[in-house]
């Protein structure tokens, strides 16, 4: 991971403010509030543009993750188990990138902010990026229903972040029920209804390729870590396209 050799390395020419701001510098160590910019020639590391992005979408994941965990007053060792699995066998994350997200889970966990302020943040740096948006709820969604149900206080949660991202509720009806429901609506993952014509399909799904084709994915800085889920996000639309056209009969 690029960007955290450098944050760990030293001072960086990348201003991030806010409540992951606040976050980041409890774990690294350094003010992301814009002070602490390079000279020209000084040999200090910077940023580019991908690394930001990569890192503000990491921060952003493990605190929000950390929120949710503790939607109900706390973190039980369970939860906090779910979440080490997921960073080891899901993100295949390496010791030291594991350990920079379990200390950035229990630094937001210990945080004052709560769980809508990072969603805010989140939602300032990617609006015009709805792949993004869709990859973190999924991530928190996969999270929390991790044991088959979600809690009442789990479900607020992801609601807000539903309005906060300005999130169609059909899509993210569509994400629960491949945790929860199990009763896919493949067409809702095309963000389609049934009463659509087959012209609308079609233009919603070639939009969808292209908004989520993993190589366009990783273009625009999201971690490594996290273009797996990318993958499988471009895989399911392939698959639900294929079932809708089955459904209608114009295959």
């Amino acid at each position: 991971m690029g960007w955290l050799g450098k944050v760990i390395g030293g001072t960086i020419g990348f201003a991030l403010g806010g409540p992951l701001g606040a976050i980041a510098g409890a774990v690294f160590g350094h003010s992301f509030d814009g002070q602490m910019v390079p000279t020209p020639g000084a040999g200090r590391p910077r940023l580019s543009k991908n690394e930001q992005t990569q890192m503000v979408f990491f921060v952003a994941v493990f605190s929000m993750l950390a929120k949710m965990a503790k939607a109900d007053g706390r973190i039980c060792e369970n939860e906090y188990e779910t979440v080490e699995k997921f960073i080891k066998n899901e993100l295949h994350l390496n010791s030291e990138s594991r350990k920079i997200a379990l200390t950035i889970f229990k630094a937001a966990a210990d945080s004052q902010e709560n769980f809508e302020s990072f969603a805010y943040q989140f939602y300032e740096h990617f609006h015009s990026q709805p792949g993004f948006l869709d990859f973190i709820l999924d991530v928190l969604i996969r999270v929390s229903a991790s044991d088959g149900t979600l809690s009442d206080e789990e479900e607020h949660l992801l609601l807000s972040a539903v309005h906060i991202f300005n999130y169609p509720t059909e899509a993210y009806l569509a994400l629960k029920a491949k945790y929860i429901d199990k009763g896919i609506d493949y067409h809702a993952i095309l963000g389609c209804t049934r009463q659509d014509t087959d012209a609308f399909v079609k233009k919603q799904y070639r939009k969808l390729v292209s908004e989520y084709h993993p190589d366009k994915i990783a273009s625009k800085g999201l971690p490594d870590e996290f273009v797996t889920f990318a993958s499988n996000k471009f895989r399911e639309i392939q698959e639900a396209y294929e079932k809708v056209k089955h459904e209608r009969g114009y295959i």
